[in-house]
């Protein structure tokens, strides 16, 4: 009996929300304890999928295929790669640990109603709104009709809109107005992929692929065409393809100049809330172009590297900058993604196995490095009530554990030797230098200006005499600082592991990531570029 381990990998979050929904009012408790427990069994499924995943085999395996919507060529369609896996494995790492962060985000918020005013509500809908978003993530990873895919990747958008606009954390009107940012930004990214997928599907039926030469949206048997040289579309169409795939893409991820959305929902949501949209749907886009950019449009993807390269660069440095002028420290962090995410485009785009590799990895490390910080910076945030990196002082005398915690989550941010990112982060600077030497260099630009952002916050934020509770000033802070408890530090511990393991013991991540970006790379038809050796003449000796 073939067990449909895809399905289930989904579907548990996504009923497990609609099952928090029905646990009454009264019982706020139970609905936690209830999400939290789907999301650890959630984990569970997971790792069973890693232990019987065989890097090696096939590069789909747990293959579910069935007929979904003939008369179009689309199918309910699932298969899980290597790249696909440890996103699986980060984003049903990261929910319960988001759970357990949250765990007491909604228990006076609520949506506004008609007259303006606050309607108290449990943390039944909150919490089915992060399952949902949970569920509709792992389906982006697992799907291999492109419809499909297609579906929940704009889905994902509605339950995210209400966590920021609904449940977020500034006034009413400021969280409506990011949410609605967040959405316009994204839905308009989508729209322009629709238009790209309707054209895909047109190439293939013009092609004579799919059941009868309909069309399909199958990545598989498209994806073969394109090697096979079948698919039947010009230079010029490709390439406006390709384009209406990354635009989406490139707004997801966020790629400089698309990147406008992120601050300010990122500030505007829970913390929480924030490190799924950060640390997990926004993998959608990176991930993404890496399965979808490259594999269907290999050509078109050759042609626009440099300048996709040029504009990650752009970001990178442009991400670092406006961190180091921040005076928000939750907007800091906001911008350290950005810079990030151009590390992570910059990598996809050099079109070289090690940078390649080094992107998929920095998705996980990313993942759990911003997940540490910001959430440290929200427990920090909730004692003192302030935002404000000036609100702040001398933390490490009074509560030294979350002195401490914080200093390591930005040290692995500014990629730290002997901290998970540092390892993907040089492999994309030396995949990108056999490629791209000039944007290589930029970009290792970015390397000290994320010392001066982390460093000098910690210094602010931390150093220096205790700031007390009772200053005078706009910002004004009127809480006193206590240390980290045990919830706090049960959300803390485990990511803070992460990094140190995966700083020093990246192999058992790499060895998963390896042969798909060797699958991806001849797919492609690509080849590491040989290094060029001069060797001086007798003159010059």
């Amino acid at each position: 009996m073939n067990i449909p381990w895809l399905t289930i990998l989904w579907l548990l979050p996504a009923l497990g929300g609609v099952a928090a929904l029905a646990v009454p009012n009264t019982r706020p408790d139970l609905a936690k304890w209830w999400a939290l427990a789907v999301s650890l069994t959630t984990f569970g499924v997971a790792l069973g999928l890693t232990v019987g995943f065989d890097a090696d085999g096939a590069r789909y395996q747990f293959v579910e295929d069935l007929r979904w919507i003939p008369a179009i060529g689309t199918r309910y369609a699932l298969g899980l790669d290597g790249i696909g896996l440890v996103l699986v494995l980060l984003t049903t790492v990261l929910l319960p640990i988001l759970i357990l962060a949250g765990w007491h985000d909604a228990d006076h918020s609520g949506s506004l109603d008609h007259a303006g005013g606050r309607r108290q509500k449990g943390p039944h809908t909150y919490l089915a709104l992060m399952l949902s978003v949970e569920a509709m993530v792992l389906m982006s990873f697992v799907a291999i009709d492109i419809l499909l895919f297609y579906i929940f990747f704009e889905a994902m958008l509605i339950p995210m809109y209400f966590l920021i606009g609904g449940f977020g954390v500034r006034e009413g009107n400021d969280r409506a107005r990011a949410a609605v940012k967040f959405l316009l930004y994204n839905l308009f990214g989508g729209l322009i992929m629709l238009a790209a997928v309707i054209g895909l599907y047109v190439v293939t039926a013009r092609s004579g692929l799919g059941t009868d030469g309909a069309g399909t949206f199958d990545l598989r048997v498209i994806v073969d065409a394109v090697s096979a040289g079948e698919l039947d579309a010009g230079t010029g169409l490709v390439r406006m393809l390709f384009l209406g795939f990354m635009f989406a893409f490139a707004v997801k991820a966020p790629l400089w100049p698309l990147h406008g959305w992120l601050p300010d929902a990122a500030v505007s949501a829970t913390p929480a809330s924030a490190v799924l949209m950060m640390a997990v749907v926004d993998k959608v886009g990176t991930f993404a172009m890496l399965r979808y950019c490259l594999q269907l449009f290999p050509d078109a993807a050759r042609y626009f590297a440099p300048l996709i390269a040029t504009l990650a660069v752009i970001g990178i440095v442009y991400g670092a900058i406006l961190a180091i002028g921040q005076t928000d420290v939750m907007r800091l962090i906001a911008y350290t993604s950005i810079s990030h995410f151009g590390f992570i485009i910059l990598g996809i785009f050099a079109l070289t196995s090690q940078g390649q590799t080094g992107s998929t990895l920095y998705m996980v490390n990313h993942g759990i490095s911003t997940a540490a910080l910001f959430l440290v910076a929200g427990f920090l945030v909730s004692r003192r009530g302030s935002r404000l990196i000036a609100d702040y002082g001398g933390v490490q005398k009074i509560a030294p554990v979350l002195a401490g915690t914080f200093l390591v989550a930005g040290l692995a941010t500014l990629s730290l030797p002997g901290l998970a990112p540092f390892v993907s982060e040089f492999l994309v600077l030396i995949g990108t230098f056999t490629r791209y030497p000039v944007a290589a260099v930029a970009a290792a630009s970015a390397l000290v200006l994320s010392a001066i952002y982390i460093l000098w916050t910690y210094q602010r934020m931390m150093g220096g005499p205790p700031r007390p509770a009772s200053a005078e000033g706009p910002g004004a802070a009127t809480r006193p600082m206590r240390d980290l408890h045990g919830r706090e530090l049960a959300v803390v511990t485990p990511l803070l592991a992460l990094l140190l393991v995966f700083g020093v013991y990246p192999k058992p991540l790499l060895d998963i990531i390896d042969p798909a970006v060797t699958h991806t790379m001849s797919t492609i038809g690509e080849q590491d570029p040989t290094p060029t050796i001069v060797v001086p003449t007798e003159g010059d000796r």
